[in-house]
C-alpha cells in the first residue's frame, strides 16, 4: 500500500490496520456495471473529507458498452496524477482480472468476484488475492429479483470496510445519487452497500486508514472538468449558448441547458454544428456574449463561423473538448491533436485566442478569463480542454463566488459617435457598442464577414484590406504583451526543461519531482496561453540544454508534435524537441521519464534517476 506509515496489531486474528497517506484503487469491469459510479462515490467522498483526489477512466465508444475502468487516487497530501500503478484492483470479470493485473503494484491486493473470476496460479505469488462472491452476495443482500444489479454498490461497501471510510457520508452520497427515483431503489442501494460493508474481511491481511488530512481554509468542492467549465461560464456571465451533442462536450451542453434558465439564460440544442455557431454568433452580435462548443469533428464544421467572428470582430466563446482523431476517431479516448485547428482552423488570416486549462479547478477560472478576453478584444476565444480533464474528478477550494461572478449585460448608454473598425487605435482594440445603442451622430455602422471600412461597409480596397488585417493581428499582439510569463516548476536553469499544456501538467510535475529526488537536473513549464504565446519564453528556454515538449499527439512528418512545432516556428530553437504519444491514454510518470532517458541517451548523456 502506498506510503504505509504505521501498522497496529489487531486482536483475535483480525486484519492489522495500517495508516496510509494515499491509495490508488482501480475498478475494472463493464460499463454497464456502474464502474464510474463506484469511482465517483470514492472521489466525492475524498473531496468532502478534505483529501486530495484525482481520477482516470476509460469507457467504450460503442452503444452496447464493453470493458471499462475507473481509477481513483486518494491522498492526504498533494495528488498530481491518478497514479501509474494501483494498490488495489477490484476485478468483476475474468477479462478485468487478466487485462489489468499488470497495472497492480507487486504485493498489491486483487479483490475479485469469485462468481466470474478464476485466479491464475502464477500470479498468486506476486499479488495478494481476496476472492468474494460479489454477484451472488449482492442478490442475497437485496433480493433475488434484482439479480446482481447493484453489485457495484456492494463492492463499494467492501472498499469502504477495507479503507475504514466514512459510512455516514457514503450513505448520504448514495441517497443523493439515487434521490428522485423510486424509494425502493434508494433502499436497495443502501442494502447492497451495507451488505458489502458488513462482509467478513478476515481473509484480508490488512485493512487501511487514511492519515489525517491537512486542514484547509474554506470548503472543498468536487467535480469533473466539464462541470467546472460549465459553472465557470455561468459565473463569468454567459447567459446564452447553442450546441449540438458530441462526446465528450455533451456534458457541458447538458449542464448549461439545465442551469442557464435558473439565471435568466437560455441554451438551445440546434440541428447541427453550423447552426449552433451561427446562433451563438447572432446572440453575441446582439450584445449577449454566447458560448458554443464541440469536439474535433464539430470544430471542423464551425470553422467558417469562427472565421466570420474574426473578420466581424465578434466576441465568442468556443469550447473544444478534444478526443482521439481524426474523423470520429476514438470518441472516448484522450488526445491533444486539435491545437492546429484551434489556432489556424479556417480560411484566410484569421487570428484567434486559444487557452488550455491545466486541471479541473483551472477549467472554472479559464472560462472566466476567456469571457473577459473575448469582451475586451472582440475576438473568438477557444477553450481547448481534453477528454482527460473533462471526465477527471478533482477536489479544490470552493471559489469565492461573490468575488468572481460578474454581470456582462450589454450597456445601452448613448454614444456620440462610433466606428466599430476604427483604424486610429494603435493596438487595434475598439470598445464594442451593441445594436440598440443610440449613436448621437446618427451614423450607424454594420457588421459583415466581407472586408470592410471603418464603419463596416464592404470594400475591395487593397489598402484597407492590409490595414484591417494588421488591425486584427495587432489585437492579439497587444494581448500577448499582457500575459503573465508562466512560472517554472523547479530551478530556473538546468539540463532539461519539460514543457506541457492541458492535462499533462500533473504527470510532468510528478516526473520532475521523481527525477530531481534521484539527482537529475530537470524542471518543467506549463503553458495555458497557446495563441498568442506569452512573451519571454525564449529567456526561459535559454537556461536549459534541452527543451522537451510533452504532449498527446503524433510527432508529425518532421518529428515534432503540434505545440513543439509552434514553439520551434516561433523561436527557431533546435533545442526544442518532442515527446509525444497517441495511445489514447493519459501520460504515466514512468513513460515521461523513460522518454527523457531515451532522448538524452541518444545524445550520449548519462541519466541517473530516469
Amino acid at each position: 500500500m502506498s506510503d504505509t506509515m504505521a501498522t497496529a496489531p489487531s486482536p483475535g486474528g483480525a486484519p492489522k490496520v495500517s495508516s496510509v497517506n494515499e491509495a490508488v484503487i482501480r475498478i475494472a469491469g463493464n460499463s454497464q456495471d456502474g464502474i464510474q459510479a463506484i469511482g465517483g462515490f470514492l472521489a466525492r467522498l475524498a473531496g468532502r473529507s478534505e483529501q486530495e483526489v484525482m481520477t482516470f477512466m476509460t469507457i467504450p465508444s460503442t452503444i452496447s458498452g464493453g470493458p471499462s475502468i475507473f481509477q481513483v487516487r486518494i491522498g492526504s497530501g498533494e495528488v498530481l496524477t491518478a497514479g501509474d500503478e494501483a494498490d488495489v484492483l477490484l476485478a468483476f470479470y475474468q477479462h478485468s482480472y487478466e487485462d489489468h493485473i499488470g497495472s497492480l503494484k507487486k504485493n498489491g491486493i486483487v479483490l475479485y468476484d469469485t462468481d466470474h473470476v478464476e485466479p491464475k496460479p502464477e500470479w498468486q505469488k506476486d499479488y495478494h488475492h481476496v476472492g468474494i462472491p460479489i454477484s451472488s452476495l449482492t442478490i442475497e443482500a437485496i433480493g433475488g429479483t434484482a439479480k446482481d444489479k447493484g453489485k457495484n454498490i456492494y463492492a463499494l461497501g467492501l472498499i469502504a470496510r477495507m479503507f475504514d471510510l466514512n459510512v455516514t457520508r457514503l450513505e448520504k452520497l448514495i441517497a443523493e445519487r439515487f434521490g428522485g427515483k423510486d424509494e425502493s431503489i434508494v433502499k436497495n442501494a443502501l442494502a447492497a452497500f451495507h451488505g458489502g460493508y458488513s462482509h467478513n474481511v478476515s481473509n484480508l491481511l490488512e485493512t487501511f486508514r487514511f492519515s489525517e488530512s491537512q486542514k484547509r481554509e474554506g470548503h472543498q468542492v468536487v467535480m469533473n472538468g466539464n462541470e467546472a467549465l460549465g459553472h465557470g461560464l455561468i459565473a463569468a456571465g454567459i447567459r446564452f449558448g447553442a450546441g449540438y451533442p458530441i462526446t465528450p462536450w455533451s456534458d457541458i451542453m447538458e449542464l448549461l441547458r439545465r442551469e442557464l434558465p435558473k439565471y435568466g439564460g437560455t441554451f438551445v440544442q440546434c440541428e447541427d454544428e453550423i447552426a449552433s455557431i451561427s446562433m451563438a454568433l447572432g446572440a453575441s452580435y446582439a450584445g449577449r456574449l454566447a458560448v458554443t462548443g464541440s469536439s474535433g469533428p464539430g470544430i471542423s464544421l464551425k470553422s467558417e463561423g469562427i472565421s466570420w467572428a474574426v473578420m466581424a470582430e465578434m466576441p465568442l466563446i468556443i469550447v473544444d473538448v478534444q478526443r482521439g482523431g481524426p474523423s470520429t476517431g476514438m470518441p472516448t479516448s484522450v488526445e491533444q491533436s486539435d491545437l492546429y485547428i484551434a489556432c489556424f482552423g479556417g480560411h484566410g488570416d484569421a487570428p484567434r485566442v486559444v487557452i488550455a486549462p491545466a486541471n479541473v479547478e483551472d477549467c472554472f477560472y479559464t472560462a472566466i478569463e476567456a469571457v473577459n478576453i473575448a469582451r475586451k478584444y472582440n475576438v473568438p476565444v477557444l477553450i481547448l480542454s481534453d477528454q482527460a480533464i473533462a471526465t477527471r474528478i478533482e477536489a479544490f477550494l470552493e471559489p469565492n463566488l461573490e468575488k468572481v461572478c460578474q454581470n456582462i449585460s450589454p450597456d445601452l448608454s448613448p454614444v456620440p459617435d462610433f466606428k466599430p473598425y476604427d483604424l486610429s487605435t494603435p493596438d487595434g482594440i475598439v470598445p464594442r457598442v451593441v445594436p440598440g445603442t443610440r449613436v448621437n451622430s446618427g451614423k450607424y455602422p454594420i457588421a459583415t464577414g466581407l472586408e470592410h471600412d471603418e464603419m463596416g461597409h464592404p470594400t475591395a480596397s487593397p489598402k484597407l484590406h492590409m490595414q484591417m488585417t494588421a488591425k486584427r493581428r495587432k489585437k492579439l499582439q497587444a494581448l500577448a504583451a499582457t500575459l503573465p510569463v508562466p512560472k517554472i516548476y523547479g530551478p530556473p536553469e538546468g539540463n532539461v526543461l519539460l514543457v506541457g499544456w492541458g492535462s499533462t501538467r500533473g504527470p510532468i510535475c510528478e516526473a520532475v519531482d521523481r527525477a530531481r529526488a534521484g539527482g537529475d537536473s530537470i524542471s518543467s513549464l506549463h503553458l495555458r496561453h497557446l495563441n498568442p504565446l506569452p512573451n519571454g519564453l525564449d529567456d526561459i528556454f535559454s537556461g536549459f540544454h534541452h527543451v522537451f515538449v510533452v504532449e498527446m499527439n503524433d510527432e508529425g512528418l518532421y518529428g515534432q508534435g503540434q505545440l513543439a512545432t509552434l514553439l520551434r516556428g516561433r523561436y527557431a530553437d533546435a533545442r526544442i524537441r518532442s515527446i509525444s504519444k497517441t495511445d489514447g491514454l493519459t501520460w504515466k510518470v514512468k513513460e515521461i521519464l523513460a522518454a527523457v532517458k531515451t532522448k538524452l541517451s541518444s545524445n550520449g548523456e548519462v541519466v541517473k534517476a530516469v
